[in-house]
């Protein structure tokens, strides 16, 4: 186990040097303003593990678009039918973007599913550089907030068989016809992966 966690650290190092070259370049031209990354990018394409590895190589707060879950009271189907509208970006963009921006303390409260509410969370200073990892991040309600895009990318294949792996085989299905579909409308509509760094993981 120690000697595979070691195989897959060196493997990320390799694969991304130069994101962290990059975010360290941004840090030293802007001396005195904070930093805001933005992950986005297909389910399974390893936008969780960038993020883990950034926040490893830098002193930095790293945030996750899956602990805002839609809340039960705000899955209508008029929502659901929106295109990236099954994120709660409004308490996103409240709780932890508008704080961020402005330098204040932030009150981070995940979303838990399996009780259907908000925990009491935590309280985090605003740091230098900020990363937010997840599908949606890069939601156009947010505004241009962010000084380094990423958009992770897969093939159809591994991401099906990471998917599968992850999630099983009955999540798999709703994968398949619910979430990678909503994911496409909205990298389409809002030519996410267009306007950002890509990273083939």
């Amino acid at each position: 186990m120690e000697k595979e966690k070691l195989v897959i650290a060196h493997s990320c190092k390799k694969k991304f040097a130069p994101i962290v070259e990059y975010i360290n370049e941004m840090l030293k031209t802007n001396e005195n303003s904070s930093i805001l990354v933005g992950i986005d990018g297909m389910c399974a394409s390893g936008k969780t593990t960038l993020g883990y590895y950034l926040k490893n190589e830098f002193d930095c707060n790293l945030f996750h678009m899956d602990d805002f879950f839609l809340q039960k009271h705000q899955r209508t189907q008029e929502r659901l039918n929106e295109i990236g509208g099954n994120v709660d970006y409004e308490r996103f963009k409240k709780e932890v973007i508008v704080p961020t921006l402005n330098k204040q303390i932030i009150t981070y409260r995940p979303y838990n599913c399996t009780l259907g509410m908000i925990q009491v969370g935590e309280e985090l200073s605003c740091k230098r550089l900020n990363i937010i990892e997840g599908s949606y991040c890069q939601h156009p309600y947010f505004g241009d907030i962010y000084q380094i895009k990423i958009f992770m990318t897969i093939s159809d294949t591994k991401q099906i068989e990471r998917i599968k792996i992850r999630n099983g085989d009955s999540m798999l299905k709703r994968f398949i016809l619910e979430w990678i579909p909503k994911e496409k409308e909205y990298f389409e509509k809002y030519q996410i992966r267009e306007n950002s760094i890509l990273i083939d993981n």
